[in-house]
């Protein structure tokens, strides 16, 4: 008996000192456009996102993550093989990281379908906020038209009264335009819609100048915003019509590439590095940091992105089989943003307040931008009426 005793004690001390297994990190999906003349905005918000995960040592809201991460090459095929091979062989429950707004609208009805999430730190489509709105969908960076509602508020507050309109000939650019004639009310010189990826703008150019208007609105994120902006000052219209835009084609990274053709271009955001709250501080100094350079709108995003997912899978203790909960806790967004405050509108797009920025060459010579004012204090977008969410 006794020999028994100490056998089951024996036992029992054994099991008691076994560690308990670590648990398995989440994995996140992340397929942005790494590649092209437009990868440097896949790069940030990657940059973004992983910061959040290398602050909290591999962890969100405490709770082990995988990232994993590809280049969609802004191919809506690509995007798509990707997506299947994360969902299937992956058995990935979370997706981010789409930067176009064609990509999003071929790739996001399919996945949301099988019963994944996808939290966008970028592309806000109008389709996808109205009638294609889905439970499995949230936006945490803008509905697409937000930024340029702001800036067709001041452009008229300004008093131009005759703007040219420039932009690709892609969904995110019809929406765009949209935003900015949604609140400018003066006369429309012109609206052009060119070829997405284009990089020669001569005739746009010459077709502007004919044009005679008193400003200029252009959404040409990336390498066209670039090009766009040095064919105008190489023109000399830079010095007569002054151009506005959403914050797309005046990022910090593409700033240093044009340089003094942007000085003083006054351009709408969500986001800037000198708003002046605690959590941007602390992401602003952290990114400069770790990356050693400025952060642009969308890696505030991405980083934005994995800190709202940290708050959530905290909520599920990291049970992502737990969809119900997990979209409930998302919804939530409690979490501490960069922009100062953030909510979830109806439709899963943000509810925050919009700014106007200026282009600005700080002490050190380095250009970026200023922000100005907020024009838009708790600003959601006009989709809500076309989406039912169940």
């Amino acid at each position: 008996m006794r020999k028994w005793f100490l056998a089951v004690l024996v036992i029992g001390m054994m099991l008691s000192v076994v560690p308990v297994q670590a648990m398995e990190p989440v994995k996140i999906g992340m397929f942005s456009t790494l590649s092209t003349k437009a990868g440097d905005v896949g790069e940030e918000i990657r940059d973004g996102f992983q910061l959040a995960i290398d602050q909290e040592g591999g962890k969100l809201g405490g709770i082990p993550v995988e990232l994993l991460v590809d280049d969609d090459g802004r191919k809506p095929e690509k995007a798509k093989q990707i997506a299947d091979r994360f969902i299937q062989r992956d058995k990935v429950k979370i997706l981010t990281g789409i930067v176009f707004s064609n990509v999003a609208i071929a790739v996001v009805p399919k996945v949301v379908q099988q019963d994944v999430i996808y939290v966008s730190a970028n592309a806000g489509p109008s389709l996808l906020a109205g009638k294609g709105c889905h439970p499995n969908y949230f936006n945490v960076a803008y509905q697409n038209d937000n930024l340029d509602e702001v800036v067709g508020k001041y452009v008229t507050e300004a008093g131009f009264k005759n703007v040219y309109l420039l932009a690709p000939n892609y969904p995110a650019g019809k929406d765009h335009l949209a935003g900015f004639k949604r609140y400018y009310e003066g006369a429309i010189a012109g609206e052009v819609y060119t070829k997405l990826g284009q990089s020669d703008y001569a005739a746009e150019i010459a077709a502007l100048r004919a044009a005679k208007p008193d400003a200029v609105f252009f959404f040409l994120p990336g390498g066209m915003g670039i090009n766009f902006i040095k064919q105008y000052a190489q023109a000399g219209l830079n010095q007569t019509i002054p151009v506005f835009g959403p914050t797309f084609s005046f990022d910090e990274r593409l700033l240093q590439a044009v340089k003094d053709a942007a000085l003083g271009v006054k351009n709408g955001s969500q986001w800037t590095h000198d708003l002046d709250n605690p959590a941007n501080r602390q992401f602003v100094a952290a990114y400069r940091k770790a990356y050693g350079r400025t952060p642009t709108l969308y890696a505030s995003q991405g980083y934005d992105a994995a800190r709202l997912l940290g708050s959530a899978l905290k909520q599920v203790n990291g049970d992502v089989s737990q969809m119900d909960a997990l979209r409930q806790a998302i919804r939530k967004a409690d979490f501490e943003t960069v922009r100062g405050k953030f909510a979830f509108s109806a439709n899963q797009h943000p509810v925050q307040d919009l700014y106007i920025r200026e282009v600005v060459k700080d002490a050190d010579g380095t250009y970026t931008n200023k922000t100005l004012k907020a024009v838009f204090t708790d600003h959601s977008n006009v989709y809500l009426k076309d989406c039912k969410l169940d």
